[in-house]
């Protein structure tokens, strides 16, 4: 199993809660293992690195250029404590066993993950906007499997993914190889939106 499925059951095991100062008061679990506490830093480094890059976008928007750039900054610095923990746990592999890894999770949140969101966000009522995320991702989440197929297949053929562009929707996360449509198939964002990955 790789590691963000395990994470993920390790978390519900501890009732929703892990090791780290942002849900435990700063307090921490006794009798974790090092591996554990790993597993629980990678989660918050991770969780991190994201919160702090949309905290930046803000700042930037309300004109604090400098608060911006800190933000950046911080998310940088998680992505790189991320990067580290990953490394120590023995998550990245080749790039095969890694392709392999993300068409893993990627069907996991396609087929299952993001379908029981909707249904329980429905359930709610009043959880459009939460229904629309999860919709986009999921969706975005098919085509990302669909290129790592494509790309695993060019790896286990001694070849690079022949793409000589990619691009990205920034409103849902769809991935283009090359031909980017005039909207997004998903969201319907339009092609002077997206952006060429470097």
């Amino acid at each position: 199993m790789s590691l963000l499925p395990c994470l993920f059951i390790y978390i519900l095991k501890r009732g929703g809660q892990v090791n780290n100062p942002y849900n435990t008061g700063g307090r921490y679990y006794h009798g974790m293992t090092t591996r554990e506490n790993m597993m629980a830093a990678f989660a918050g480094e991770s969780e991190a690195n994201r919160k702090y890059a949309g905290f930046s976008e803000e700042a930037e928007e309300k004109g604090f250029r400098n608060v911006a750039k800190l933000f950046r900054a911080a998310s940088e610095a998680e992505a790189i404590h991320a990067r580290r923990l990953l490394r120590t746990l023995g998550a990245i592999g080749t790039t095969d066993e890694n392709l392999k890894k993300g068409i893993e999770g990627e069907t996991h949140e396609f087929t299952s993950m993001y379908p029981g969101f909707i249904t329980t966000a429905k359930a709610e009522g009043g959880q459009s906007e939460a229904e629309i995320a999860f919709t986009y991702a999921m969706k975005a989440e098919e085509v990302h499997a669909g290129h790592y197929r494509k790309a695993l297949e060019a790896v286990q053929g001694k070849r690079d993914l022949t793409a000589n562009k990619i691009f990205l929707c920034p409103i849902c996360g769809n991935i283009f190889l090359d031909v980017v449509p005039d909207q997004c198939p998903i969201c319907k964002a339009f092609k002077k939106k997206f952006k060429e990955i470097p």
